[in-house]
């Protein structure tokens, strides 16, 4: 990767380091995370990790999420480090912090991107960001203990839909070869951050489910989420992230989108496609942005708005 050595150097060379990643984070920026922050301690860092939404509940569980902060303030760092961020306004409030430290490290596999550090280690060919974290820690000659690789394991198991996405390639599998050596247990931890459904993921599934629309011929799949479903049900944000993948895997479906209404004003939208088709570039238009097969973005909530993103997304089916 370009710019290993520097990023190296520039590790070795500072003391107090905050890691942080991207608002709404998911398995592979929060093991990215974790991993890394272990890995760096074992070098003797002082490591500080921040994610400004808090850990997700399925997460909770891995090795040093209590360690975590919400935000964290007056305090310069030596090195900030944005895990599995493509631009700085994903960051949230965490960049001001960011901006403040002598220098600033993206660590990321996104291939559209907007550049706002001092230094990047990048590489869009990878499956998950977690790979590029292994990759850096063995260059670093880190140890991979238990901790580090359920981490890392999370992050690639969630980030390629436990190993069913067309990224996934014999890297990936070489990575979790090594990592299972320490002894982790797989099926635990496969159970405890993939598999494993809260009651109310299933309940707020099946009402997303149950309003699937299909557009072209069934070619586009669609669904929306209301904030008062989420009160009914007593559910969380989380509780739905699966509904986009689970459209797309319809057998004609080439392009699903799940609106999530945030509150009276936004909406969230999760993309996904199969076939190579770039729905990214449809999330960039709205300030988004994420891979070319899997991609968000905020809108304003209103009919119209919902009507011009299935129709931009009609036109790129066809």
């Amino acid at each position: 990767m370009e710019n290993l050595q520097k990023v190296k150097k520039i590790i070795r060379e500072s003391k107090d380091i905050l890691i942080t990643c991207h608002i709404n984070a998911d398995g592979d920026a929060i093991g990215s995370m974790l991993a890394l922050g272990f890995g760096l301690q074992a070098l003797d860092k002082n490591v500080t990790m921040v994610c400004k939404d808090g850990i997700p509940k399925m997460y909770k569980s891995l090795p040093g999420s209590n360690k975590i902060q919400k935000s964290v303030k007056n305090k310069i760092f030596d090195l900030a480090i944005s895990v599995d961020c493509n631009a700085s306004d994903i960051l949230g409030a965490d960049f001001e912090i960011m901006n403040k430290a002598k220098n600033i490290l993206e660590i990321d596999h996104h291939e559209f991107r907007e550049p706002f550090g001092t230094l990047s280690l990048i590489d869009h060919t990878v499956a998950a960001n977690g790979e590029i974290i292994y990759l850096l820690l063995k260059a670093l000659k880190i140890k991979f203990t238990q901790d580090i690789a359920q981490n890392l394991l999370t992050a690639l198991i969630v980030e390629t839909n436990s190993f069913r996405l067309p990224q996934v390639k014999s890297l990936t599998f070489s990575i979790c070869a090594e990592l299972m050596k320490t002894g982790v247990d797989f099926m635990r931890l496969t159970n405890t951050v993939y598999w494993a459904q809260r009651k109310e993921s299933v309940l707020l599934t099946g009402i997303c489910l149950s309003r699937c629309k299909f557009l072209n011929n069934g070619k586009v799949a669609w669904s929306v989420i209301k904030e008062h479903d989420f009160n009914t049900i007593k559910g969380i944000d989380e509780d739905v992230d699966a509904v986009p993948d689970i459209m797309r895997s319809v057998q004609e479906v080439k392009v699903s989108v799940f609106f999530r209404e945030q509150n009276d004003n936004t909406l969230r939208v999760s993309l996904r496609s199969k076939g190579h088709i770039n729905i990214a570039k449809v999330a960039k238009e709205y300030g988004g942005g994420g891979h070319f097969d899997v991609a968000g973005c905020f809108i304003m909530n209103n009919v119209k708005a919902i009507n011009e993103v299935l129709e931009k997304l009609s036109k790129l089916v066809n």
